[in-house]
């Protein structure tokens, strides 16, 4: 196996409801109440945190945005958020 890797096991009960195993529910940084979001890709299912999946399919939809804005530093960040802050001032 590979360093990091092991698998676990779920009973499916009768209403298609599992228990995440502890150890899963670990490494997915998910509590009680949180969502998780099911994968399908070629006939296998990953099980993933659904804050941590939302976050990378935003990060990915936004690359690049930045620098079709123009904004290639620091500083031309800065000066757009102020110039929308003092858009927001002006009644």
């Amino acid at each position: 196996m590979l360093t990091g890797t092991f698998a676990d096991s779920a009973k499916v009960m009768a209403k298609g409801q599992i228990t995440i195993p502890k150890d899963v529910r670990e490494v997915l940084g998910v509590e009680s109440g949180d969502r998780v979001t099911f994968i399908v890709e070629s006939g296998s299912v990953r099980l993933v945190n659904s804050a941590v999946y939302a976050m990378q399919m935003l990060r990915l939809e936004m690359a690049g945005e930045a620098e079709r804005a123009g904004l290639d530093s620091d500083e031309a960040v800065a000066a757009l958020v102020k110039e929308l802050r003092d858009g927001d001032a002006k009644p």
